[in-house]
């Protein structure tokens, strides 16, 4: 089966969940219509049982539909926005949106009021406007590709656009964000390959969260990435009930260094409406952190950074520059002392 067909083939209702669990569908029904849901055959084979860190991660929750304070748009992405399909937060990179699809709806998306929707379907006009923007503006040198998934996008079209970019003569580089090795790891083809291998430098940031990922299929995706001389790197989201333990972190990212994949950031979760019930308090991120020291190579123990709401930007988290840790957080940064809100008492569902 080809990796579309596979695509076709996904679970994207809670009537569909009820055939294979015993469920009532019911009161999913509204979390669906709300967030969009879509699991993969191969990612769906991963569940093993209601509730548990696959499921969690792919299956609708009473708790997104749960009244909070948080933002639909927690990074401010739209106002770092000058043309609809490139956010420029930074001055030497951006981001350019160039699929509104992914293979797979995480329940724990910062983007995902947006996602699989038409608020984030940008048109190809869009999407060369974007570049354009990219062209007129000689302080990015980096561009990210995002979305949804760049990699859902037709060989043809991601050629396309990975030219155009390749064609500027500020850009040094390129970074794609994918998850499709975790959830359809059947797209990384070797047709997709020799296509991307013709753009260097050119990163992959893949999402692995836990070890039950860390398949075969997704393991000989991530070698045919590596094998055309892509980079790739690990970005992992800490999550309440899934990853939130040292010794799941470490069996993770022993196994993605085994993979040739770099865990690279370990994201504490963006205020993101809908995703509470995710949230970790950043002490026990910490404690994490400190318990994987020691266990595992330090190429394989991730930065942990949290991306305060507004847009400021990525902030690591240490002990060293944690000022105070109570109902706020205070974090000494290089442009000074901020203060976050440190929700830790949601109400776990």
């Amino acid at each position: 089966m080809s990796w579309k067909q596979q695509l076709a083939n996904s679970i994207n209702t809670p009537d569909q969940l009820a055939d294979h669990f015993d469920i009532d569908p019911e009161p999913l029904r509204a979390v669906a219509a709300r967030y969009p849901m879509l699991i993969t055959p191969h990612y769906f084979n991963l569940i093993e049982k209601p509730g548990d860190p696959i499921w969690r991660q792919c299956v609708p929750a009473m708790s997104e539909l749960a009244a909070d304070d948080q933002p639909e748009d927690s990074l401010n992405e739209q106002a770092f926005a000058p043309v609809p399909a490139v956010v420029h937060r930074y001055p030497d990179r951006a981001l350019l949106m160039v699929s509104g699809q992914c293979a797979g709806y995480c329940r724990f998306c910062t983007r995902k009021s947006r996602v699989g929707t038409a608020a984030l379907c940008f048109s190809s006009e869009q999407i060369v406007a974007g570049i354009a923007y990219i062209v007129d503006s000689p302080g990015i040198k980096d561009v990210i590709l995002t979305g949804g998934d760049p990699l859902l996008l037709n060989d043809d079209r991601l050629d396309d656009i990975l030219s155009r970019l390749n064609r500027i003569p500020h850009v040094e580089m390129v970074r794609i964000g994918s998850r499709v090795p975790v959830t359809l790891p059947d797209r990384i083809t070797p047709q997709l390959c020799r296509i991307l291998s013709r753009f260097q430098p050119l990163y992959l940031n893949t999402h692995f969260n836990h070890p039950r990922e860390l398949t075969v299929e997704s393991a000989a995706a991530c070698a045919r990435l590596a094998d055309a001389g892509l980079p790739l790197g690990n970005q992992t989201v800490l999550l309440n009930g899934v990853n939130d333990d040292p010794a799941v972190m470490i069996e993770l990212c022993r196994g993605l260094l085994k993979m040739r994949v770099r865990p690279y950031y370990l994201h504490s979760l963006d205020q993101t409406r809908g995703t509470s019930h995710f949230r970790v308090p950043v002490e026990r991120g910490l404690e994490i952190i400190a318990g994987m020291r020691g266990q595992v190579s330090g190429l394989g123990i991730p930065q942990y950074v949290i991306d305060p709401p507004g847009g400021e930007g990525k902030i690591p988290l240490l002990p060293e520059n944690l000022l105070e840790v109570g109902d706020s957080l205070r974090i000494q940064t290089s442009l000074g002392v901020i203060e976050l809100p440190n929700r830790r008492r949601w109400n776990v569902v």
